[in-house]
């Protein structure tokens, strides 16, 4: 059985419609708590697939969160090594920093809300391309530059590295494709403090706008994994 491990900074914020598409492609699904299992301890080459979930931290926040550098050092290893990483949201800002490029606050504003991707001439010919038009969940404040030897796959107005590809088998995605409208329902009580103090955000319009847009989101984002990990040898039967 192939394996999946997915790195998890909050409870809440899992693989939603990533997870069923995993299982039945075969794959074992495993969590690891990042602050809670000794990610230093995780051999960085044993999964088929490792993916790097969102939270509400920054990845430069080193001293507050000592487990950050044991993170980064797993995902050096797996770069090194060529090995399949998704990262999304916060795991894309690790990735970005793990391939040596600056982690930073997005100009003050956050982009939380849903709205679609601009792809780049690459972003059509990728795992993406079944996205395009599609709105999508943004629930980020930070950004990064693009890693050198990436590939910008796509942007929006606010944040213009939204998702790259470094290599075949490493896929950074600012926003959440991941996302499924019964489990942001954990996400508006987890994110209560922030959709309170941002200006313009509430409950009720996320839930209109979730209601409007995550049914076509669960139905393509499977897609994205589909082709990603079509393009990997181990993975030829998916």
């Amino acid at each position: 059985m192939k394996t999946c491990i997915a790195i998890r900074h909050v409870a809440f914020e899992d693989l939603g419609s990533f997870e069923p598409f995993l299982r039945d492609a075969g794959f074992d699904v495993v969590y690891r708590e990042a602050g809670w299992d000794a990610l230093d301890a995780m051999d960085p080459l044993a999964p088929d697939l490792l993916v790097v979930l969102g939270g509400p931290i920054g990845a430069y926040e080193d001293a507050a969160y000592p487990f950050l550098a044991h993170e980064l050092r797993l995902l050096e290893a797996r770069l090194r090594a060529g090995r399949p990483i998704i990262g999304i949201c916060l795991g894309a800002q690790l990735l970005a920093r793990a391939l040596g490029a600056r982690v930073f606050p997005n100009g003050g504003v956050k982009e939380i809300g849903w709205s679609p991707l601009t792809l780049t001439d690459a972003g059509r010919a990728s795992p993406l391309a079944g996205l395009d038009g599609v709105a999508v969940l943004h629930w980020h404040g930070d950004t990064f530059d693009l890693p050198d030897g990436a590939v910008l796959l796509a942007s929006t107005p606010v944040t213009r590295n939204q998702a790259f590809r470094w290599g075949s088998a490493a896929l950074g995605l600012q926003f959440h494709p991941e996302a499924t409208a019964r489990g942001l329902e954990r996400w508006f009580i987890g994110h209560a403090g922030e959709i309170g103090g941002t200006a313009g955000l509430s409950v009720p319009g996320l839930r209109d706008e979730t209601r409007c847009h995550a049914p076509r989101l669960e139905t393509r984002a499977p897609g994205v994994l589909a082709r990603f990990l079509s393009d990997m040898p181990a993975f030829h039967l998916i």
